[in-house]
C-alpha cells in the first residue's frame, strides 16, 4: 500500500534535530511521497531547497505561499521571491494561503489582501493553490469562488475540519479536500466524521498536517505530542472506517487524486 502525506511542516522547528529520521520513519511506514508546506517566505524557500534534495527514500515536493497569519508580511518583494519559487519544478501549488478568523494573527484587510494576491500568482504560476480558512467560510467561499475561473489547476482545502454543508460548498466549485487526523477526534471531529462519506473518492486526499493533529486513535498513544508522517496510517483507517472502504481502496484512490490535482510525475 503506497501513502502520500499532502500536508508536512518539515521545515517546522520541531522537526529541527531530527528530519532525516523523519522521513525514514515515514517511508518505514509507507508513505513514499510527501508535500512539504510552505507557510512564509523562509520556510517556502526552505521547503524547496528539501524537495530538491529529497532524500531517505521519500520523494519530495513542496508549496510556497504566505500563511493568513503572516500576511501581514505580505509584499510586493515577497509576491516576486513566491513567482521565482513557483517556476521550480519540485514547488506544485500556490499557498498555504487564505483566511484565518479565528486567531487574527494578521488583521482581517491584510488577510484578505494576501489571500487575493496568492490566487493571482496561481492563475499566473498555471498552479494549484493550496488553501487554510478558519472561521472565515463564507467571506473565503466568496473570494475563491470569484478566483474559481482563473484557477485553471484548482485547489486543495488542506486540513478540512469542516461538516457536510461546507464540503458541498467546496466540492460544488471543484476543489480537494484534505483529510488529517481531526478525523480521529471523537471529542471536535464530529462535524468532519459525517463528511467524510460524502467526498468523492477522487476529491479526498490524505495528510498529517505534521507536526500539528497528532491523531487520537494511535495505540499505544505516543509519549511525545508532535506529529509524524509515519501517523499517516490512522488517518487512513479512520477515513476508511467511516466510508465503509477498505484502507487499500482508499490510499489507492488519494493517490491517484494526489497525483491529479498536484501534477506530480509517476512513481
Amino acid at each position: 500500500m503506497r501513502l502520500v502525506d499532502i500536508g508536512v511542516n518539515l521545515m517546522s522547528r520541531q522537526f529541527e534535530g531530527d528530519r532525516d529520521e523523519v522521513l525514514q520513519r515515514a517511508r518505514q511506514a509507507g508513505v513514499e511521497r510527501m508535500v512539504l508546506t510552505g507557510t512564509d517566505l523562509r520556510s517556502s524557500e526552505a521547503a524547496a531547497e528539501a524537495a530538491r534534495r529529497a532524500g531517505q527514500g521519500v520523494e519530495l515536493w513542496s508549496t510556497a505561499g504566505v500563511h493568513p497569519h503572516h500576511a501581514s508580511d505580505f509584499d510586493d518583494a515577497t509576491a516576486a521571491r513566491l513567482r521565482e519559487l513557483h517556476r521550480e519544478g519540485r514547488v506544485v501549488a500556490v499557498g498555504e494561503c487564505g483566511l484565518d478568523y479565528n486567531r487574527n494573527f494578521s488583521p482581517r484587510e491584510a488577510q484578505l489582501a494576501a489571500f487575493e494576491a496568492q490566487l493571482g500568482l496561481a492563475a499566473e504560476a498555471g498552479l494549484p493553490v493550496f488553501l487554510h480558512q478558519r472561521d472565515a467560510h463564507d467571506e473565503f467561499l466568496a473570494v475563491l469562488r470569484n478566483a474559481w475561473p482563473s484557477l485553471a489547476r484548482g485547489a486543495v482545502v488542506h486540513c478540512f475540519t469542516e461538516g457536510p454543508e461546507a464540503a458541498a460548498d467546496y466540492l460544488e466549485l471543484g476543489c480537494h479536500l484534505g483529510i488529517t487526523g481531526w478525523v480521529c477526534d471523537e471529542r471536535r471531529g464530529g462535524d468532519l466524521r459525517r463528511a467524510v462519506a460524502e467526498i468523492p473518492a477522487d476529491r479526498l486526499l490524505l495528510e498529517t498536517d505534521a507536526p500539528y493533529l497528532l491523531p487520537r486513535n494511535l495505540d499505544p498513544r505516543p509519549a511525545s505530542r508532535r506529529n509524524e508522517p509515519r501517523h499517516l496510517p490512522a488517518v487512513l483507517a479512520a477515513v476508511a472506517a467511516l466510508r465503509g472502504e477498505t484502507p487499500g481502496a482508499v490510499a489507492a484512490a488519494a493517490w491517484e487524486a494526489t497525483h491529479a490535482v498536484f501534477g506530480l510525475e509517476p512513481a
